[in-house]
């Protein structure tokens, strides 16, 4: 996983500011690589020293071409509405998803840039069918189909990137090679997307149950294979390896299909919380989730709640979808190491996370009260339906 003529080699990493770009960064730092973290939002934690941080939007084509200037390779990671609230935002999600992605295109072809990695998703794939064991010949699901916006606007993002592959350099120096990886969900210590809202609900009492098909599967990735899997990709673009990833798309996870509540298991459990044992219909979850954005989308402007679940999250942790690494492996060379969830676990335990002694406050009855009238109210509502769809 050696790169060549490290000493000389400076990339670019759109998101560098975040979880995952951080941590793709100061890998390639570590390697001798010149690195450069682009990114509207600073990271985190402290930015080693010879790493550079440069401020600035992908949706902001000079700001791109500026921080493309000299670079050989851009590791293309920056994008928006995820998970949460933020995938009702669609104007924010159209602008970072799709017309960033174009900036970066065009910058790298502008500015010379050989190489482009970008990061994709799943969910160009998956939209709530069952696939097992699938492979990347299966075809993009019509974009009509995507429950989010997110993953329509990354799959149209990924469509664009593979379309460049091949694209002639405005220095008359060769040509752009791109390709894809197509991760799932990502963890490790110190993630700030996803695990802290699902802490977040245990703590509050709001991870009461559980849903869907206790035999369902699912996949995740922990964010240093996803590192390996970047580095291994940017080297499958050069000339020494036949360009043997130019144009091509690749799955990457762990390579172990798990229930999605067992993966969360030792999380809840670790922190000294109970197991739920409750488990509702996926469909009864599905239709309070549309509810919920609904609901969104009529107050959203005023207060601009975080929903508990929305469609897509419902999909994406209750249907059975996992996907084959054989190409990567093949390809890539990709191996994924075997990790627990310990050392999130130990992370979360060093922020202060736990059970804690409190009183039943009147609040708390408002608010349990709230969710039990409101969770009858969506059975009444999602009852009649159910049964006529079962007939």
């Amino acid at each position: 996983m050696e790169l060549e003529n490290t000493a000389k080699e400076t990339v670019v990493i759109t998101g560098g500011g975040g979880y995952f770009g951080f941590r793709l960064g100061c890998a390639l730092h570590q390697k001798g690589v010149d690195v450069i973290l682009f990114d509207v939002v600073k990271p985190l934690r402290t930015v080693p020293e010879g790493i550079k941080f440069m401020q600035g939007d992908v949706c902001c084509l000079s700001e791109v071409e500026e921080a493309l200037r000299d670079v050989i390779c851009v590791f293309h990671i920056a994008s928006y509405g995820m998970s949460g609230k933020e995938q009702l935002n669609r104007k924010l999600i159209e602008d970072v998803n799709v017309k960033g992605t174009e900036n970066v295109i065009r910058a790298c072809k502008s500015t010379g840039v050989s190489s482009l990695v970008y990061t994709s998703t799943y969910n160009v794939i998956f939209g709530g069918q069952i696939i097992e064991n699938g492979d990347e010949s299966l075809p993009y699901l019509p974009l009509h189909l995507h429950p989010d916006h997110y993953s329509r606007t990354k799959s149209l993002a990924e469509m664009k990137v593979l379309e460049a592959n091949g694209a002639e350099l405005g220095n008359g120096k060769g040509v752009l090679r791109t390709c894809a990886l197509r991760p799932a969900g990502i963890y490790g210590p110190g993630e700030q997307r996803h695990l802290p809202r699902i802490v977040s609900y245990i703590e509050r009492g709001l991870f009461k149950f559980v849903y869907g098909d206790p035999l369902s599967l699912v996949e995740f990735v922990h964010v240093d294979n996803l590192v390996q899997a970047h580095i291994l990709a940017s080297e499958a673009l050069k000339a020494n390896n036949k360009h043997i990833a130019a144009g091509q798309a690749y799955f990457i996870s762990d390579g172990r299909p798990v229930n999605n509540f067992e993966f969360f298991r030792p999380l809840v459990e670790g922190l000294g919380y109970k197991f739920p044992t409750c488990r509702l219909p996926l469909s009864l979850v599905y239709f309070f989730a549309f509810l919920t954005e609904v609901v969104h989308s009529l107050v959203g402007c005023v207060y601009n709640f975080q929903p508990l679940l929305t469609r897509t999250e419902v999909y994406k942790t209750g249907v059975t979808h996992y996907f084959s690494m054989e190409k990567a492996r093949k390809e890539l060379g990709y191996e994924p190491q075997q990790y627990s969830l310990n050392e999130v676990v130990e992370w979360f335990r060093s922020q202060g996370c736990g059970p804690k002694p409190r009183k039943y406050t009147t609040m708390h009855l408002v608010r349990d009260g709230g969710l039990l009238l409101l969770l009858i109210a969506v059975v009444v509502s999602w009852f009649p339906s159910a049964v006529t769809f079962s007939l």
